[in-house]
């Protein structure tokens, strides 16, 4: 019935879409969702240039990044990204999955990700540990990093500069900005705290 896997795709998520009144959160998959799975690039992939001019403009995309698991995200990456798919990304943050390996247990602060991402973003999910106690510091410092883009975001003059530093170093700390090793002091006192508090609970 369709001429390519994406019109099909396009046009079965737009019905959807439809049929439940165009909801304010409604999120589309890509069969190409990072760069690594996209041909030859994502900026010249067929699939995606047809999913961003077919998708009705109110249903969001998710994205990984460079790759399934990506240690980092750049803002020339997700303005690229934008070009194509006419919107703003929804990333699907793999950093700290473990699903695909049980055996390890991801417990490093929030990082990798460039400062200014947000103006690029349509929305960030984070897709954490399948331990749920051991997602406490990837949450914590994730909402270090949010607080820091809203600052940045509110002095869009420091932001520009910082967007500019990102293609240099995007972990070394900056004044004013996010640093994952305070970011990692904050939520290990936090964490402590919260310990302490269960370990006080009739029956602990």
């Amino acid at each position: 019935v369709f001429p390519s896997l994406a019109q099909a795709q396009a046009s079965v998520a737009n019905e959807v879409y439809q049929e439940l009144g165009q909801p304010s959160v409604f999120l589309f998959c890509p069969t190409e969702y990072c760069s690594s799975l996209c041909s030859p690039s994502p900026s010249q992939s067929c699939y995606l240039q047809t999913i961003g001019q077919e998708l009705l403009p109110g249903i969001g995309v998710v994205w990984t990044g460079p790759k399934v698991v990506s240690q980092e995200l750049s803002a020339v990456l997700l303005e690229e990204v934008e070009g194509v798919l006419q919107r703003r990304p929804v990333i699907w943050d793999n950093l700290y999955a473990n699903d695909y390996d049980c055996r390890r247990v991801f417990l490093g602060p929030y990082m990798g990700r460039a400062p200014g991402l947000m103006p690029r973003l349509h929305g960030l999910l984070l897709n954490p540990n399948c331990e749920l106690q051991a997602n406490f510091i990837p949450i914590h410092t994730l909402g270090t990093w949010f607080r820091s883009e809203l600052e940045s975001c509110a002095h869009p003059d420091r932001a520009g500069m910082e967007m500019a530093a990102a293609l240099g170093d995007s972990q070394g700390p900056r004044t004013g900005s996010y640093s994952p090793q305070e970011a990692l002091e904050l939520a290990l006192r936090d964490w402590v705290v919260e310990i302490n508090q269960q370990a006080l609970e009739p029956g602990r």
